[in-house]
């Protein structure tokens, strides 16, 4: 297909809205790896209907069509401005997501050059992606092991995405690896480890429980301003504001499992969690990312039986790390998961530049599984 047949045009209403969130459902028709994404959801993230993101942010959607009648899309594209993360890292960097792409480099560079344009006309020098729409959401584009459907709120892409990301001329910036380890290991785990989480549970005093159903805001509250704390100084790191936080803690309250959750007290203060979310995507899939009417209640009424967990986030303050507390919330979590039936837990994304966490990770034996990719580029102005 020649560039010159291709017509990409601003999302602007309700119909090319739709076309843009169902041009994924026809692209990956018939691969079974690919799992749909929850469709409210989506519609937040690309502000198609509201989310706080937004209330410091900017995302112009895009579609390509192969012929100017728009019959037939052949690719979409976001061009996202994050405010909050120019602010933060005193940048002036548009970023892209929600990519999808024909394995045609003449369609790619079309949408590619429109998310461009967009951003460099709101005066923006720098470019990242994918995002979608930001770090703290879906990032990363998939560069090796393809055969396995994604888990939880990880990103899956057809395998030619990389070539035509760094056809157009963005470069690796940091990769997001996912590291598994299953309840088999756990005889094999290196003694020291335990004694590590010894020491520091009596250094400190450190008393662990699960989130607290009946306490449940006060509790997702405690571990969202860890978050927040912990990571400062993290590469791309943006902390989530109170809107973002109320929104998503809402979002979460039916889904998390506190078996899955470790809260880490010193003097009655929480100073670590970590957080772990079941494997959704096997019902997702069954429910083509449906909630409603019925897709909630299976979501619900179906999570007994999932055997995978994705630790998402494992964060402690910072005058408590290096001290093993870390290990001190895993420890905790054990007993939880192999009641449950848990068989496999993953551990994504790590940057490729946590060099203590992932050292933390393989020596407890955890496997490198998936490596996720984001690029940055410089923009011609």
């Amino acid at each position: 297909m020649k560039k010159e047949s291709i017509t990409v045009a601003q999302v602007k209403n309700r119909k090319q809205q739709k076309a843009f969130m169902q041009f994924a459902w026809d692209h990956y028709r018939g691969d079974p790896n690919w799992v749909p994404p929850v469709r409210d959801s989506q519609k937040e993230l690309l502000n198609f209907k509201h989310h706080p993101f937004y209330d410091n942010a900017e995302i112009q959607s895009f579609l390509a069509y192969a012929e100017s009648d728009e019959t037939k899309i052949v690719g979409r594209i976001s061009a996202i401005i994050d405010h909050g993360h120019n602010d933060q890292h005193n940048e002036k960097r548009g970023m892209f997501g929600f990519f999808e792409s024909i394995d045609d480099q003449a369609v790619a560079t079309a949408l590619l050059d429109a998310a461009m344009d967009w951003v460099r006309s709101k005066g923006m020098n720098c470019a990242r992606g994918p995002l979608s729409p930001a770090l703290n959401h879906e990032c990363g584009l998939l560069v090796e092991n393809f055969d396995m459907q994604p888990t939880f709120l990880m990103t899956y892409n057809k395998p030619f995405y990389e070539k035509l990301i760094t056809g157009y001329g963005f470069e690796k910036s940091q990769d997001l690896f996912t590291y598994v380890g299953h309840m088999h290991m756990l005889d094999k785990l290196d003694p020291k480890l335990q004694f590590v989480v010894d020491e520091a549970k009596k250094r400190f005093n450190i008393k662990t429980r699960r989130i607290d159903r009946k306490n449940f805001d006060a509790d997702v509250e405690h571990f969202l301003r860890i978050y927040n704390l912990a990571l400062p100084g993290t590469w791309g790191f943006v902390p989530l504001t109170d809107s973002e936080l109320s929104h998503m803690a809402k979002g979460l309250k039916h889904l998390i499992v506190p078996e899955m959750t470790t809260m880490a007290e010193v003097d009655g203060k929480v100073i670590g969690a970590v957080f772990g979310m079941l494997d959704y995507n096997p019902i997702i899939k069954q429910i083509d990312g449906r909630l409603f009417p019925f897709g909630f209640l299976k979501l619900l009424f179906g999570r007994k039986k999932l055997k995978r967990v994705r630790l998402v986030s494992t964060n402690v303050v910072p005058e408590f790390q290096r001290w093993g507390v870390g290990l001190v919330l895993m420890n905790r979590l054990v007993a939880d998961i192999l009641e449950w039936g848990i068989e496999t837990g993953e551990f994504s994304w790590v940057l490729d530049s946590n060099k203590l966490s992932r050292q933390t990770l393989e020596r407890s034996g955890a496997l490198l599984e998936k490596t996720h990719r984001i690029y940055d580029m410089d923009l011609e102005t």
